[in-house]
Formats: structure tokens, sequence, C-alpha cells
């Protein structure tokens, strides 16, 4: 594999930067989807078989990583060096472990109560929270190219992700 198929927003024809355009991903992954089908390569050798299930394989991974915003956030990080989940990268503000843990307790008694609108409000506020650091994310990346300041808002919103991703299960538990 070239290393432009390697590089995820070489494989989608994206400008490399944080704030990119969703329908325009959407649009190059249903493409190379559409192309690298395997009724497309019925026919073909083993190796045309195994480089379009490649692509197939490498676009989804790539579409999926784009697409969250998280984790087009530690991507591009990735790409420039720094590993934001590394043992080293821990430290977060006092501040914000402190809305973690209230995050979570809310979560916990909800559940707890089986509380769905208390999690459905737990949920929106983590939302707009995520919104927030999303559009700081596009300013250090895209604007400042400031990537140890990206790296810490990067490891606030994979914990608000994976806080509403366990909010979501929940809610789908109970419902």
């Amino acid at each position: 594999m070239s290393n432009a198929q390697n590089d995820y927003f070489q494989l989608f024809a994206l400008p490399e930067q944080f704030n990119i355009d969703t329908k325009l991903l959407e649009a190059n992954f249903r493409k190379i989807q559409s192309a690298s089908h395997p009724d497309r390569f019925v026919s073909a050798g083993a190796t045309e078989k195994l480089a379009s299930m490649q692509l197939a394989t490498l676009s989804n991974e790539a579409y999926s990583t784009l697409k969250n915003a998280a984790r087009r956030a530690k991507y591009l990080l990735e790409k420039h060096g720094i590993d934001a989940v590394a043992d080293t990268n821990t430290a977060l503000p006092m501040d914000f472990l402190m809305q973690q843990m209230e995050w979570r307790e809310l979560l916990e008694d909800a559940k707890a109560a089986k509380d769905i609108p208390a999690m459905d409000k737990l949920l929106s506020q983590l939302r707009a929270e995520a919104k927030a650091l999303e559009s700081e994310l596009s300013e250090l990346f895209d604007d400042k190219k400031d990537y140890a300041a990206a790296t810490e808002v990067t490891r606030k919103l994979i914990f608000i992700d994976k806080v509403c991703s366990d909010i979501q299960q929940a809610i789908e538990y109970l419902d």
C-alpha cells in the first residue's frame, strides 16, 4: 500500500485539519466502498481480491476515525508524534478531574434510579461540552497549530466521548 493510502486524510481527499467537510468524507467513503466491493472482484485474481479487501478495511477504519471528533483529534496528534493517551500524558487540570467525578456520580445515581430523563439531561450537557471542545480543537489545530494545547483538549474530549457512550449504553439497557 502506498503512503497516501495509509494517510486517512489523503485517502478521502481531505485537507489534513481538524475541521473537515463531513459530507465530502461521507461521499468519498461511499465511492471507495463501492469501488472495493467484493462483487466487483468475483472473477479477479487473488492479489486483486486481497488489495480490494485491504482497501475496504482501511477505508472503514479511516472513516470511523475521521468521522468521530475525538478519534480525529487523537489521529492528528499521532501524525505529529504525540500520543494523547500515553501514560506520560495523564495530567489534566484539577477542575476537569472534579467535573469528571461529578459526571460519573450523576451517571451512577441515574443508573441506580433507572432515571432515563436524568441520563438524557447529562448526555445533552456532555454533548454541549464536547461541541465547545471541538470548536477549541478546530482553532488549536487549524489556526494556531498548537499541538501541545490540543493534546489536553483532546484528552478531555476522549473522556467525554467515553462517558457519552456509557450513558447511551445505560439508556439502551434500560429501554
